[in-house]
């Protein structure tokens, strides 16, 4: 099904009584120091503390009384899961939610927290389809996926409306991607709203599945994962990939390293919380800062859901 203006329209004032209009922050030292004029927009003070909601919302309420009868369910490890959780509590609905045993437990025990059933798999991708089919069979849920989903897409490119409504003269924009819900509802969005503004991605070097899609054409999968941006570790799907490859820009590739020394800026000039995942963007625009001096550039802040305990490991204590 093609995504249209109109359903992403729609699906804005479908969700609107149930999410946060996010703000777009600036920061002057940071503009400074990397010669770049930044605004980010900050889905990390989102609903559930991530964008997810807004294509996890469209699609909960996209569905008919008999379909939301036996409930919902996905796989995700974590931002996803927790948008169905949220919406299925909302609507009184059950939710059954399958996460890989790799998922940070703040993501995990807020999923708990908003009434679902968490099911644990193994941390591999055919391990979350065989658990999420089995549940699927048992119940009767209906399954929305993380982003293999016009409806959950058509939500995702509501964010990049506001953006741009909230800051017109944007020139680019730039978003994290794993799967592509976010990055391909972005591409639309953009498209649709501003068509000269250009679309970026930004992607850990250590689950770069999205990159080799865009050069071969076809889903790839990455030659390894490796990343501490959990959120980025799933693939495109064809669904993604199709719209990616038509409307992308380009998709750049960041080390850890260069996330956690983007993670610390944002820490330490912004003083909000963000998710590694988040910042991966901010980390490929700071590394290409050629492409984008003298340039309005947006960042699309993801989500907030981050594991306290970790930051001993990004941060180690200098003796």
């Amino acid at each position: 099904m093609k995504i249209t203006r109109e359903a992403i329209e729609q699906a804005e004032k479908i969700i609107k009584p149930y999410i946060h209009q996010t703000p777009v922050l600036t920061n002057k030292s940071i503009n400074e120091l990397t010669g770049i004029d930044f605004y980010f927009k900050c889905e990390n003070f989102q609903k559930i503390g991530a964008f997810k909601i807004r294509g996890g919302m469209n699609a909960t309420l996209s569905l008919n009384a008999a379909q939301l009868k036996n409930g919902i369910a996905t796989h995700s490890s974590g931002n996803h899961a927790q948008a169905l959780a949220y919406a299925a509590k909302t609507l009184g609905i059950k939710a059954y939610i399958v996460m890989p045993k790799s998922s940070p437990q703040v993501k995990v025990d807020a999923v708990k927290g908003y009434g679902a059933e968490v099911i644990i798999c193994e941390a591999n991708q055919a391990a979350r389809e065989a658990a999420l089919n089995k549940v699927v069979a048992e119940t009767g849920a209906e399954f929305i996926h993380p982003y293999d989903d016009y409806r959950v897409i058509t939500g995702q490119a509501t964010c990049v409306k506001e953006f741009i409504e909230e800051v017109p003269a944007l020139d680019v924009v730039i978003t994290p991607v794993g799967g592509g819900g976010l990055l391909s509802g972005t591409c639309l969005g953009a498209h649709f709203f501003k068509p000269g503004l250009q679309v970026y991605a930004g992607e850990p070097e250590g689950a770069a599945d999205a990159v080799l899609s865009i050069k071969s054409g076809k889903v790839e999968k990455a030659p390894f994962i490796n990343t501490i941006a959990d959120g980025l570790m799933t693939t495109l799907s064809e669904q993604t990939l199709a719209i990616i490859k038509e409307y992308v820009t380009d998709i750049l590739l960041v080390t850890d390293e260069e996330i956690i020394a983007a993670l610390k800026l944002v820490y330490e000039r912004m003083k909000i919380i963000v998710e590694p995942s988040c910042v991966v963007p901010f980390a490929a625009a700071i590394k290409n800062a050629h492409l984008f001096k003298g340039k309005k550039v947006g960042i699309i802040l993801s989500g907030g859901n981050v594991d306290l305990t970790k930051f001993g490991t990004w941060f180690p204590a200098k003796n």
